[in-house]
């Protein structure tokens, strides 16, 4: 049986990955650089990095194509741009990543801690206002939230 670990492994083969590091150099070096979020509204809003947009990785495909519902202009024509994909963790921005090459998106790559490494390098957040989040408040944000009922039942205690 293939695995969500395993998809992952294949999916890491075929992008590249940046470092919370980089992300910063890279937003300090290239203005025209898109950040794209492609976690749910609900996280977005409550924290994001700032210039950062918000295409939900289950309406992506649509979003990066003409004609849709769903389309998000800024992204259909950034085909050439360099784009630096989020989430939460790296793991669905991996997956994006790779679908967006398979879209031909020349430059789309991976944040791999996801935002939970860019909170650790201790890099801001801006909250749905625009406000900037505080720290103990992104700390706790991250922290994971796997309930006992959602563990493999080998690791219950």
């Amino acid at each position: 049986m293939t695995r969500l670990s395993d998809l992952l492994e294949k999916c890491r083969a075929d992008i590249r990955e940046i470092m919370p590091w980089d992300l910063a150099e890279r937003m300090t070096e290239n203005p025209e650089l898109l950040i794209l979020d492609v976690r749910e509204p609900k996280e977005f809003e409550a924290m994001h990095i700032s210039g950062s947009i918000n295409v939900p990785r289950g309406v992506l495909e649509s979003a990066c194509e003409w004609d849709y519902e769903d389309t998000v202009p800024e992204l259909v024509t950034a085909r050439e741009r360099e784009i630096v994909v989020v989430c939460r963790s790296g793991r669905r921005s991996a997956f994006a990543a790779l679908t967006m090459q398979q879209l031909g998106y020349a430059n789309a790559v991976s944040l791999r801690t996801g935002l939970r490494g860019w909170n650790d390098y201790d890099e801001p957040f801006l909250d749905g206002a625009g406000q900037t989040v505080d720290t103990d408040m992104a700390d706790d944000f991250f922290l994971s939230k796997v309930r006992q009922d959602q563990r493999a039942p080998s690791a219950r205690v």
